[in-house]
């Protein structure tokens, strides 16, 4: 039996349809269409890997587009309503979706399932500042849990237990047959990374980034993290000329001379370290926060992940 919350999305959804679109005479035909299950996610790498997980069962609809930062993107008013009429809605929570949180609140008080991924991945936090994190937010919950595989696996496990739980109409079969495949690439993946990462002296696994979002790869993977451009969990934060000089002297110190940056950002900040360091920093692009178009290099989360891995290996055993 279809529960009262499970059943207000698509009663609501139905109105919808009537009032807007008024469809005399096909009423049956249009409700039928907009019936369709569907689940809403914040950021593109959840989307994806829901994607994977729910495959044809129910539309999934991604709020965050290609290319995007997290931390700033936005909705429009019809993204806004679309997140109020889901039967599910996925997001990352821990404080990432900056401009988006409020309105995943909204549509969870109007009776919507919600599914907040790193919160429920026992989510690091930052660390202290002269440990290699930001010295505002130690303490705080790191949201960037992707960049560890295997947590990804545990949320991809349980973006699938709340597609059965909360989607009507969904074959629980197909669910978790798809959850099973994905779930074997990720830990092809995890064991793929291992072995590049070893290319690595050990002297070597030091990262330097844009800002801190490499904790939890560091943490599974046996990274120090030196320090970051921007040093906050945010890219909304700004370094001080106090903060470039601590950087510097960090790398200095750690022999530092590769600083990851990520793609969609703009790299000036991290191209200000070549000077500071006489122009012997190497900056390497990777993907860290958002997937790219299609043949971007990175329009999946598995795409993502490898080009990452394959430049940091490749940028911290080069001389």
């Amino acid at each position: 039996m279809t529960t009262p919350a499970r059943t207000a999305p698509r009663l609501r959804r139905l109105l919808l349809t009537l009032v807007t679109f008024a469809c005399v005479g096909t009423a049956t035909a249009c409700a039928d269409n907009d019936d369709r299950p569907r689940v809403v996610v914040t950021t593109n790498i959840l989307g994806d890997i829901t994607q994977e997980i729910v495959g044809d069962a129910a539309d999934v609809t991604v709020l965050m587009k290609p290319n995007a930062d997290p931390h700033s993107f936005g909705l429009s008013a019809v993204q806004a309503a679309e997140l109020e009429q889901a039967d599910l809605v996925v997001y990352n929570g821990l404080g990432l979706e900056e401009n988006v949180l409020r309105h995943v609140d909204a549509a969870r008080g109007s009776g919507v399932a919600t599914f907040e991924a790193g919160e429920a991945v026992a989510p690091l936090t930052f660390r202290a500042h002269d440990d290699g994190g930001p010295e505002d937010e130690a303490g705080q919950p790191d949201p960037h849990f992707w960049t560890d595989p295997d947590r990804v696996r545990k949320a991809a496990g349980l973006i699938a237990d709340q597609v059965i739980e909360s989607v009507d109409g969904v074959d629980e079969k197909t669910i978790r047959a798809n959850a099973d495949r994905y779930d074997g690439q990720l830990a092809d993946l995890t064991t793929w990374m291992e072995k590049e990462f070893d290319r690595i002296p050990e002297q070597r696994r030091a990262l330097v980034t844009n800002h801190h979002v490499f904790g939890y790869l560091a943490d599974r993977f046996g990274f120090r993290v030196i320090g970051a451009v921007i040093p906050s969990g945010t890219t909304l934060a700004s370094p001080s000329s106090s903060d470039l000089r601590s950087l510097t002297q960090a790398m200095r110190d750690a022999g530092v001379r590769t600083v990851f940056a990520d793609s969609s950002q703009p790299k000036r900040l991290a191209e200000v370290l070549r000077t500071e360091l006489g122009g012997q920093v190497r900056v390497v692009e990777l993907y860290s926060e958002s997937l790219t178009e299609k043949g971007g290099g990175a329009a999946t989360y598995l795409q993502m992940m490898r080009a990452n891995t394959t430049a940091m290996a490749d940028g911290l055993t080069g001389d």
